[in-house]
């Protein structure tokens, strides 16, 4: 198949023109003249036998076609910069896209990330976080961390460790706890899960018709946490979570009762071929959760 010469200079005079709506603007960018910006868009408009642009007495407009055309540029300029930008310097970076939960990315990812870098620094990793909530295709995601039990549809998943719940709370409150029934007097703080606090109290003894105590329910184990932490209430989070502040004394465990409701998954969609990148991640996540 041939291809077609692409007048890249008069491709990039067009997008720069577009985005500005504005010949003199895109010249400033290009660092180029406003002659020499409008003669390529002319001869891409000639080539293309189309008008791009509605020359107005203050400015351009985008005709139908230029509409048409600018997105595909747009996009083919930012994927052939970032491409340009991992070649840099002769060695290949690749990219890596993880959504992660909130509770799983500050309290256990982020503090061991230091050791990923180290072991692979010609991967860019881009981490976002969610609530447990989240859609991998919609979000371009190469991996997401979520918490349940591992079936999602169209999705593989490959767990990596249990987060056990426990009752949290600050040292203030504990002085107040001598038995878990004493939590019936508390508020308790809770998330859009609605079997923990009731699971949990059944395993520690406690008659299931025991009358509720108030509650607030967060779409965050984080959010929940800070409430916790400002002694709004008694929390049930998992500790392996939150170590660094039981360490630092913040908050305490009170009980030892444990619930386990679920596992931390790495997951990914069936259809999506694990890159280079992707084997990296997995291999070294599944190293120090093991």
């Amino acid at each position: 198949m041939i291809r077609p010469q692409l007048p890249l200079n008069a491709l990039r005079a067009f997008e720069a023109s577009a985005r500005h709506l504005s010949f003199t603007r895109a010249a400033v960018e290009l660092c180029v003249t406003q002659a020499a910006v409008s003669h390529q868009v002319k001869s891409l408009e000639a080539q293309l036998n189309v008008t791009l642009f509605k020359r107005l007495p203050r400015g351009l407009m985008l005709t139908s076609e230029g509409e048409t055309l600018l997105p595909v540029l747009s996009t083919s300029f930012d994927h052939i910069a970032q491409i340009l930008e991992r070649l840099a310097g002769g060695q290949y970076r690749e990219m890596l896209t993880v959504g992660a939960v909130g509770t799983f990315a500050v309290g256990w990812l982020l503090p061991r990330l230091a050791d990923f870098r180290a072991k692979h620094p010609l991967i860019d990793l881009r981490l976002s976080t969610n609530n447990n909530r989240v859609d991998v295709a919609a979000e371009g995601l190469d991996y997401a961390i979520r918490f349940g039990a591992g079936a999602w549809h169209g999705i593989e998943a490959t767990r990596l460790l249990e987060a056990p719940l426990s009752v949290l709370c600050v040292p203030d409150i504990v002085r107040q706890l001598h038995s878990p029934g004493d939590l019936l007097q508390q508020t308790l703080l809770r998330s859009y899960r609605t079997d923990e606090w009731p699971e949990w109290f059944q395993a520690a003894g406690l008659a299931t018709h025991a009358a509720p105590p108030q509650s607030i329910v967060f779409d965050s184990s984080l959010a929940m946490m800070e409430a916790a932490l400002q002694g709004s209430g008694v929390a049930l989070a998992p500790p392996l979570m939150f170590a660094r502040q039981l360490a630092a004394e913040a908050i305490c465990q009170p009980f030892a009762i444990e619930i386990t409701t679920g596992s931390y998954w790495l997951t990914r969609l069936q259809s999506r071929p694990e890159t280079a990148a992707m084997l990296a991640f997995k291999t070294w996540l599944l190293q120090i959760s093991g």
